[in-house]
C-alpha cells in the first residue's frame, strides 16, 4: 500500500514499467499530448493562496471506451490518473503533480530514444500557465 506521500513514480519505477505499456503510453502523448508548465515568476507574485496551478500532463483522446483504456494503462505503469474531463469533442485525462509529470516525460523519451537511436527526444507542445503554447 502507498504512503499518502507515494505517487508511485520515480526514476526507479521506470524499469518496471511493462514495455508495452510504455510504448502505447508514449505514442499516445506524443500525437496526442501537452504538458503545462506552472509558471514560478506568477507563484512568486500572486502566492499559492491566488496561483494554485501546476505542472500538468494532458493525454487527448476521442471516446469514452479510449479514456477507459487510457486510465487502464497509466494505471498499470503505476501513474495516478486526475479527474477526466471533456474538451471539444474529446476526453482530456490529466496527470497532475511534478513528480508525475517528470517520470511520465522520462519514460516518454527513454521509449524515444530506445525506438529511434541517436535522436533528441522532444515533447510535442509545451503550454504556458497563460494557456498559451510555448
Amino acid at each position: 500500500m502507498r504512503s499518502s506521500g507515494d505517487i508511485g513514480v520515480g526514476t526507479d519505477h521506470l524499469g518496471s514499467v511493462d514495455p508495452l505499456i510504455a510504448v502505447q503510453l508514449a505514442k499516445l502523448f506524443q500525437r496526442n499530448g501537452y504538458v503545462r508548465r506552472q509558471n514560478p515568476g506568477r507563484v512568486a507574485g500572486e502566492g499559492w493562496t491566488r496561483y494554485k496551478k501546476g505542472d500538468e500532463v494532458r493525454l487527448v483522446v476521442g471516446s469514452e471506451v479510449d479514456l477507459q483504456r487510457l486510465r487502464g494503462l497509466l494505471s498499470q505503469a503505476g501513474f495516478r490518473p486526475g479527474k477526466a474531463y471533456v474538451q471539444g469533442s474529446g476526453w482530456r485525462q490529466p496527470l497532475y503533480g511534478r513528480k508525475q509529470v517528470a517520470a511520465f516525460l522520462q519514460m516518454v523519451d527513454a521509449v524515444t530514444l530506445a525506438s529511434n537511436p541517436g535522436v533528441n527526444p522532444t515533447t510535442p507542445c509545451e503550454v504556458d500557465s497563460g494557456g498559451e503554447r510555448a
